[in-house]
Formats: structure tokens, sequence, C-alpha cells
């Protein structure tokens, strides 16, 4: 198993990069390319279509949202971390600018509140509280998994036994609203959708980083998995004892795949880890699993949503011209070898043409990855996105 740690020049880039993210780096506003602004210009009105044929109302009255960097939308802006995307050019392409999301504009779950029919993108919850929080919340913070010490070689963060605590707080915070009727806050509970997407930094920011963790030499891959699948069921439970009845769980990308590690690894017959995809792999079938369980009877009443990230990643890889992409092992902003060494530097120039870049840096996609993400999770009849039902299908049960 190939063994992986930051270089020294490495560290040295990414503290530079909170040394300028904490000194408050500014500089005009870089400007969106005529390819990119056409492309975009599109987009709303796909989502906004998909939206009007479900329902002119919300089809859910929330959405709660567990996760790490790929749906971090600002909570991690205020923590001492490197986990951190509070600057330029973060948020080139989103409208309200540089807000802490991990990429160039939306994040997925901004898209599935699209679709959703919400009238707004869901709020950190670093910065809601009150009655706002009767439309949803945010969790996710970047370097967060499911083990309490992952991500700690890059600075504080909020791990997922935090954010369940979060909101179990946020649940007795609102029950006020109901006049703390208990059969009222439960009918709502069971009508919110909850997204979770934990993992990747459990394999990336700890498993396979034997220099500043110990997992990789107590448990072989498959004890791992285990481990992490049983600590991840108890979470799921318990956001399923604070009222939560529709929950989408997401699985682990094509991790071995991303610019990150296809900058590092030199293996043989593949550009990618395949030894941490394989690793991955038995994660995300025991997840499906555990999803098929809950649906089985072990959470009466619930129904979950299991998205299967690794393969509808590998396809856009496999498809990527019939979606547009040209780029798809490469950051559209990073630095070194596949722009995947460093990721994305304050106030370093992105690649002009975005639309066609799969990722936006050494870990995250670009918006347009994530509103492809999103509405073949909302609305694909193919159980390749979605198990056992899509999204559409959830918030209408």
């Amino acid at each position: 198993m190939m063994m992986m740690m930051r270089s020294f020049s490495e560290l040295f880039f990414l503290g530079l990069s909170l040394w300028v993210i904490l000194a408050g780096a500014s500089s005009q506003e870089p400007q969106v390319p005529a390819s990119l602004a056409r492309a975009r210009s599109q987009e709303p009105q796909v989502l906004a279509s998909l939206a009007r044929a479900c329902s002119q109302e919300p089809q859910v009255p929330a959405l709660f949202i567990f996760g790490d960097s790929l749906v971090d939308n600002g909570n991690n802006n205020a923590i001492l971390t490197l986990a951190r995307a509070n600057y330029r050019p973060y948020g080139i392409d989103f409208p309200q600018g540089t807000t802490g999301r991990f990429t160039n504009g939306r994040t997925y779950v901004d898209v599935l509140a699209q679709l959703l029919g919400l009238p707004n993108y869901i709020p950190p919850y670093a910065r809601i509280r009150g009655r706002a929080l009767l439309r949803g919340a945010n969790y996710a913070s970047g370097a967060a998994g499911i083990r309490d010490e992952t991500g700690n070689n890059l600075g504080d963060h909020i791990s997922m036994n935090r954010q369940v605590n979060n909101f179990a707080r946020t649940v007795q915070e609102i029950s006020r609203y109901f006049r703390r009727d208990n059969n009222a806050l439960s009918g709502y509970l069971s009508k919110c959708i909850l997204y979770c997407g934990l993992g990747s930094n459990d394999y990336l920011n700890n498993y396979f980083m034997p220099n500043f963790y110990s997992t990789s030499s107590q448990y072989t891959p498959q004890e791992y998995a285990a481990t992490l699948l049983q600590d991840y069921s108890r979470q799921l439970t318990d956001l399923y004892n604070l009222g939560a009845r529709k929950i989408v769980v997401a699985g682990v990308g094509q991790i071995g795949c991303i610019p990150y590690q296809l900058a590092r690894y030199n293996g043989n017959g593949s550009k990618c880890n395949e030894d941490i995809n394989s690793a991955i792999t038995l994660f995300n079938s025991g997840l499906r699993k555990l999803v098929d369980g809950f649906n089985n009877g072990q959470l009466p009443g619930s129904k979950f949503v299991y998205l299967d990230s690794f393969q509808s990643s590998k396809d856009l890889v496999a498809n990527a011209a019939s979606y547009g992409f040209k780029v798809v092992d490469k950051g559209c902003c990073g630095v070194g070898r596949n722009n995947g060494q460093i990721t994305c530097l304050p106030l370093q120039q992105p690649c002009e043409d975005r639309s066609t870049y799969l990722f936006w840096d050494a870990f995250h996609p670009t918006e347009v990855a994530n509103i492809i993400f999103g509405k073949k999770s909302y609305s694909s009849r193919s159980q390749s996105y979605a198990y056992p039902i899509n999204i559409q299908h959830l918030a209408m049960l």
C-alpha cells in the first residue's frame, strides 16, 4: 500500500495560503469568460424547468446537510484550519462570490436545494439561528470525517459526531415553533430530507496518511471499512432517533483518480491509485448494505437513498465528451503536476473555460460537474446514481 504524506514544500505553501487567508487577501474580481458565461446562462433554466415540472411549491419543508468540503459552504470560515475556501478564486462563478464553498460555483447540495424547489440556498449552521432553521441548515465542514480524529492534520474541523450534536440543538431550538407539540414536530421532521456525505477524508486524511495516523497499521482495509460503517451506522441511527425519516447517504467517490492522487501516484497499468479505490469500494459496498438494512425494518418508518458517487464519477470520466468535459485529470486551479500537487492558492488565476473541466482544484468538482451529479441523483431512473429510488421520488413519499 502506497505511503502518502504532504511534502515540506507542500506544507509551506499550505501554510502560506493560511497566512494570506487570515491576512484577508483581496483583489479585483476576475472576469467570467464569455464561453463559460454562455454555458452558465443555460443552467438555471434547466434547473428551474426541472423544479417546475415537480411543483411550484417546495417539495420538502427543509434540507439538512451533513458532510465535508464537498458540501461545506462556510462553516470553516471562522475556525483555525487549512481546510478553508473563503478566498478568491473560490466562488468566482457563484452569484454571492466567495463564501467558503470549495468550488467555483454551486455545490452539489446547492443544486439539490434548487431542484427541490426551496426558495434559497441552505445557509451554513455557523450563521443561522431561530426561525430560519425551519428551512434547513448546512452543518458540513471541510476535512470532517466519520471518525473524530480524521482531518486533524489540517487543523480544526467539525466532525460528523459534532454535526449530529448540532442537529440535536437545532431540533431543540425549532421545537418552540411547534409550541412543544411533539407530534407536530415529528410530522415536520419526517417530511424533511437529510443529506449525509462522509467518508472521503477518513481515507485521504486518515487511513492513507500513515505518517500522521496509525489506522493503516491497526486495521486491514476490510477492518477499517467495517469500523467506519459501525460508527456511521450509529450516527445515522442518532439522526433517526432525533426525528429524521428521509435520509440520503452518498458513497465515497473515485478519489484514487482525483488530481491530488494523479499528481503523486506512479502505479503500473493505471493512472489512478487503485489501492485507495479498492479500499473505498469495500466501504461503499458496506454502506449500500447498511441502507438495505435500514429500509428493511431496522429503522421503522424510515426511507434511505444511497448515492453511488463512485460509479457516477466513473461515468463522468468515461463519457466526458458527452457531458462537455475536455479535461478530466487536472484541476482548473492548482499548482504542479495535474494542478494537483498544491491546491488552489489565494488570488491564483484559474483556467479560463471552467465549463470544460471536471475538477475545480486538486480535490473538488467544478460547478458543472455538481449540476450533473445533482440532476442525475434527483431524477435519474438508473440505480447507478440513486438506489433504491431517486431523490425526486423520496421527496414525494
